[in-house]
C-alpha cells in the first residue's frame, strides 16, 4: 500500500509542475485523497460491501469534490488534477497513467444495466469539464480536449477537440 501511495505521488510530482514536495501532494492533492479512498471503496464493493462502499464514497465526495463510482475500475499512477467536480460512473474503467483535469466526467448513456461507461486505456489525457458518454473506448494516448464532448469511440493517439 505504502508503494503505491509513494507511486502515486511521484506521478503528481511528474505531471504537474506546481507540486514541488512529497508532503505537499501527500497532504494538499483531494484528487489523489479521492483516488486512495476509491482503492478501499472499490474493496469493500467487490467483497460484498456495497452499501458500506456507497456511503463511504458519497462522503469522500463531500470532502474532495471528486465522484468516483466504487464499482469502478481504476489503474495505476492516475492522476486527477484540480479534481473538483469529476465524476467516475460505476461500470468506468480507466487504465494505468490517465491524467484528467477539473470537471470530467466519465458518464452514462442509459439506465440499462451492465457496460455503461465509457473505457479509457493507458495514457489519456482528458482536458477540464470534458464529458465522456456511453460505453465508448478511448485508445491509449488520446488526448481529449477541454470541453469536448465525446459519445464516439477515440482511437489510439487521437486528439479530439471541443467543437
Amino acid at each position: 500500500m505504502l508503494r503505491r501511495i509513494r507511486e502515486d505521488v511521484r506521478a503528481v510530482k511528474a505531471r504537474d509542475p506546481a507540486a514541488r514536495h512529497f508532503l505537499e501532494v501527500l497532504l494538499c492533492y483531494p484528487g489523489m485523497h479521492a483516488l486512495w479512498a476509491h482503492r478501499i471503496n472499490h474493496f469493500l464493493w467487490k467483497h460484498g460491501f456495497k452499501l458500506l462502499a456507497r456511503f463511504l464514497a458519497h462522503i469522500v465526495r463531500r470532502r474532495t469534490g471528486v465522484e468516483i463510482h466504487p464499482g469502478a475500475l481504476i489503474g495505476r499512477r492516475v492522476v486527477i488534477d484540480h479534481g473538483m467536480g469529476v465524476v467516475i460512473g460505476e461500470t468506468a474503467v480507466i487504465g494505468d497513467d490517465v491524467h484528467m483535469y477539473s470537471g470530467v466526467v466519465i458518464g452514462a448513456t442509459s439506465r440499462c444495466r451492465g457496460k455503461r461507461h465509457p473505457t479509457i486505456e493507458d495514457g489519456v489525457v482528458i482536458g477540464a469539464n470534458a464529458v465522456l458518454l456511453g460505453p465508448i473506448r478511448v485508445g491509449r494516448g488520446a488526448k481529449i480536449g477541454a470541453g469536448a464532448i465525446v459519445r464516439h469511440d477515440v482511437e489510439a493517439g487521437e486528439v479530439v477537440r471541443a467543437p
